[in-house]
């Protein structure tokens, strides 16, 4: 069965976006040269991405406004706009967890939660993430849009693998 990993990086106090919404804060302490490129060992082994649709925005305004960057995937975006899908992006307006659960079933690769911190509590509060790996980017914001905000239960955790990198953390988990 496919693995459901939420691939994504927060700061230390815990915020996935600053107080307007912006990620600029997501680099390390240095230089790029003492980065570790774990984004492309990580999408090696997924084919589908599950995303809100804020997330899906702040892609293509501000992140990437040229190019769609994750034409190698299937990506589900989760809205109750209308918007006409394409063969790589589908706009759905259903519940996360009966998509997921209906992919999961299908044969393919992991399937990454890319954001937002809606989406994931919404699969946390149903156990569906088997897999956390969350980057710690060396800041502190204050403020801002929070990952795990009022989680309705606890979820046990076991760690896997940390590593580390220009000052980021990478913290590797599964459900026990």
């Amino acid at each position: 069965m496919r693995v459901t990993v939420l691939f994504i990086a927060m700061s230390l106090d815990g915020f996935i976006a600053d107080r307007n919404g912006g990620v600029g804060w997501l680099h390390g302490q240095g230089s790029d040269s003492e980065n570790v490129d774990v984004y492309s060992e990580f999408v090696k082994e997924i084919d589908t991405v599950l995303m809100g649709w804020n997330t899906y925005y702040q892609v293509t305004t501000e992140l990437s406004p040229t190019e769609w960057i994750y034409s190698d995937f299937t990506t589900y975006v989760f809205t109750h706009r209308e918007m006409d899908s394409t063969e790589q992006i589908h706009f759905v307006n259903e519940n996360p967890a009966s998509l997921l659960e209906r992919l999961k079933s299908k044969d393919g690769k992991n399937i990454w939660i890319c954001g937002g911190a809606n989406l994931v509590r919404q699969l946390m509060r149903d156990d569906l993430i088997d897999q956390y790996y969350v980057s710690v980017i060396p800041t502190i914001l204050g403020s801002g849009i929070r990952l795990f905000d009022n989680t309705e239960k606890e979820i046990k955790l076991k760690l896997l693998k940390t590593q580390t990198y220009n000052g980021i953390t990478d913290l590797i988990y599964i459900r026990r």
